[in-house]
C-alpha cells in the first residue's frame, strides 16, 4: 500500500520517513511539519496516519499503525506507540498527553 502526502508538508534535513523511515504506506495530512531526525516506521502492514496542521519535533519515533490527530504536537525525542487525540499536545516516552493548550501553534504559513 502507497501512503499519501499532503500539500505544504516541511521534511526537516535528515528526517527518515520510511521512504525509508517513513514507512510508504503511513499517511501525512497537510501542512505538517516533520523534524529532523524523526523516524515513522512499522514492521507490520499497519501504517502510521498523521492528520492536518501537526508538529512532530525533532528525534520522535512513531511506531506501528497509529493516529496522529489534526493540529497536534508531539515533543522532541518522544517514542509514539498510541493514538495521539486530535489538538493535543504529547510528549514522552512512551508519549503522553500532556494537555489541549493552543493547538497547531508551531505550524505557520499553512498551505490552503
Amino acid at each position: 500500500m502507497e501512503g499519501k502526502r499532503g500539500s505544504g508538508c516541511l521534511l526537516k534535513s535528515v528526517s527518515n520517513i520510511d521512504f525509508n523511515p517513513v514507512n510508504p504506506g503511513t499517511t501525512i495530512g497537510n501542512n505538517v511539519n516533520i523534524s529532523q531526525f524523526t523516524t515513522i516506521g512499522s514492521n507490520s502492514n499497519r501504517f502510521a496516519k498523521i492528520g492536518n496542521n501537526v508538529y512532530i519535533g525533532p528525534g520522535v519515533s512513531v511506531v506501528e499503525g497509529v493516529l496522529i490527530g489534526d493540529n497536534a504536537t508531539i515533543g522532541a525525542g518522544s517514542v509514539v506507540t498510541k493514538d495521539i487525540p486530535a489538538n493535543a499536545t504529547a510528549a514522552g516516552n512512551y508519549a503522553k498527553v500532556l494537555n489541549y493548550n493552543q493547538p497547531g501553534r508551531y505550524i505557520n504559513n499553512k498551505w490552503l
